[in-house]
């Protein structure tokens, strides 16, 4: 299970301001039999263990299979039918989305259920405190679409000293299928190229257990991942201030980095959930649910949000 440095207090006053102001998950729960199976979103994978374990305990009869083999799996599966909900740590692209009307004549549902920052980080004994964009795509991107400038290989070239200074940066991150590679590649790299010296890895815990072992690594992970072993790094904004990868700056969008994470559903218009899916989405859009998100390390969503959510899927209709 993914660690972050999100306080204890500040989890306890998210989930009881949550519990004070949304719907609690049903109270009688209906017989419930079956398993759901979801696909895709590595970064989501510890939440998504979380609710299926205690949608388990709450209903004996359904279990939730996930594969998380990373968001870019997600439309294919979904346009395929071999699953019906899918966890994306990205939205959809315009293609992907059109891959699935022109098969189904109707949209995606994405249903948003967490807030998320994509953290870059270093080795714990890095003294390094901050970077700005344009030095990351400097340091990651084999053509600097975003920088401009010439590469930066080296610490010192990031402004450390003494034995820092020749000592050559080891890059660390996702794979193609992760959408934390997608949203990376996009908003970092201007979707510019990786350089090839990146070391890409399937799952975002071995990202973080990389740069844990290597004194000269960085890396980029979804906050909830953050162990002791690593520190974050403060991103520089335009106006030159350092905004830390905090639940505030994720909450405020301060945060230059800051995501949404969704579930896509395949629910055509006028349709209700089917009960396994109803039963899910009621735990997930709740104040349970949300109190388990701000557990695993990640944002819980605005009230307002989450009221959204729950009328897209007529949750409150029951």
């Amino acid at each position: 299970m993914a660690t972050h440095r999100l306080a204890p207090v500040l989890a306890s006053l998210l989930a009881w301001a949550l519990l004070v102001t949304l719907p609690a998950a049903r109270a009688e729960a209906p017989r419930v039999v079956g398993a759901l199976e979801v696909v895709g979103s590595d970064t989501l994978a510890p939440l998504m263990m979380a609710w299926g374990e205690q949608l388990e305990r709450r209903y004996p009869g359904l279990r939730l299979q996930l594969q998380a083999t990373g968001s870019a799996t997600v439309p294919p599966a979904l346009v395929e039918g071999t699953s019906r909900v899918g966890a994306m740590s990205r939205r959809m692209t315009a293609d992907e989305r059109a891959a699935f009307v022109n098969r189904y004549a109707y949209p995606p549902l994405a249903v948003p259920v967490a807030l998320d920052s994509l953290t870059v980080f270093v080795h714990r004994n890095n003294p390094l405190e901050a970077i700005s964009l344009a030095e990351l795509d400097a340091v990651f991107s084999e053509t600097r679409r975003c920088a401009g400038g010439g590469p930066i290989r080296a610490w010192g070239e990031l402004g450390l000293k003494g034995r820092w200074q020749e000592r050559r940066i080891a890059l660390h991150g996702r794979n193609s299928a992760s959408g934390t590679y997608g949203v990376f590649k996009g908003e970092v790299l201007c979707h510019g190229d990786f350089r090839p010296a990146t070391n890409e890895y399937p799952g975002s815990s071995a990202v973080v257990a990389a740069v844990a072992d290597n004194v000269t690594g960085i890396g980029y992970v979804g906050m909830g991942y953050l162990n002791a072993m690593v520190k974050p790094l403060a991103l520089v904004d335009n106006a030159g201030r350092r905004v830390p990868p905090t639940p505030r700056s994720v909450v405020r969008g301060t945060y230059p980095l800051t995501r949404t994470l969704y579930l896509y559903v395949n629910l055509p218009p006028e349709e209700r959930l089917p009960a396994l899916e109803q039963v899910f989405f009621d735990w997930v859009l709740s104040a349970s649910g949300q109190a388990s998100v701000a557990e695993a390390g990640f944002v819980p969503l605005a009230e307002a949000t989450l009221r959204q959510a729950r009328r897209k899927l007529r949750l409150d209709d029951l």
